[in-house]
């Protein structure tokens, strides 16, 4: 049976501008299609950013990170992004080859303000680059090589409104563990304690 039509439902865009007002001259200023240089001091200031690709399976986003500055900017129109090591999945990458368009939300602690960038993007394996990005002595599996096409910084409201950089309390929140996670997902064919517990030395001996 299918559901009542929501009589409440925005189905357009003069019905969605009009929910919402004109849009304030400051918030169309700030968007420019190259990396200003306020904008590369906050690129070099993150070191953890989300990034968004789209494929044949639908959208994707997933978290990057490393020591501040580590999306490198190669010029005012160019980002390099190091694919770490990971799980294998690949979900961004195999996105890239069918569809080049990605966007970036970098984030820097303590700061409210997020930088969004819009472009595409190309996958490299050159030898130089990979050097370029080595950790530990360890090269990324590849780069992510973006053009960009839009730039430009998220007020701080939404980080205002959560509260994300207050001071937390010690310890982790009353969540799942990833082992907890694991065993109530393929039911108890993992072993929640033991994969929590092998954990952290897993992911220190693969950080790079």
């Amino acid at each position: 049976m299918n559901a009542p039509a929501d009589p409440h439902a925005i189905t357009s865009l003069t019905q969605l501008e009009a929910l919402f007002g004109a849009v304030a001259a400051p918030s169309l200023q700030k968007e420019v299609d190259y990396l200003h240089p306020a904008y590369q001091a906050l690129i070099q200031a993150s070191p953890f950013a989300v990034l968004a690709t789209v494929g044949p399976g639908g959208l994707d986003a997933s978290p990057r990170g490393d020591p501040p500055g580590f999306v490198a900017i190669q010029d005012d129109r160019t980002l390099l992004l190091p694919e770490r090591r990971g799980n294998n999945r690949i979900d961004s990458l195999r996105n890239l080859l069918v569809d080049p368009r990605v966007a970036l939300l970098f984030l820097i602690p303590g700061v409210g303000e997020t930088l969004r960038v819009n472009g595409r993007a190309r996958i490299t394996t050159g030898p130089d680059i990979l050097q370029r990005f080595s950790m530990e002595g360890k090269p990324p599996h590849c780069v992510i090589v973006i053009h960009v096409e839009s730039v430009f910084f998220q007020c701080a409201r939404a980080i205002q409104r959560s509260r994300l950089w207050q001071a937390t309390p010690p310890g982790r929140p009353d969540v799942p563990t990833p082992g907890a996670m694991l065993q109530a997902l393929t039911a108890a064919a993992i072993d929640g304690e033991q994969y929590d517990r092998e954990l952290p030395a897993r992911q220190k001996s693969t950080l790079y």
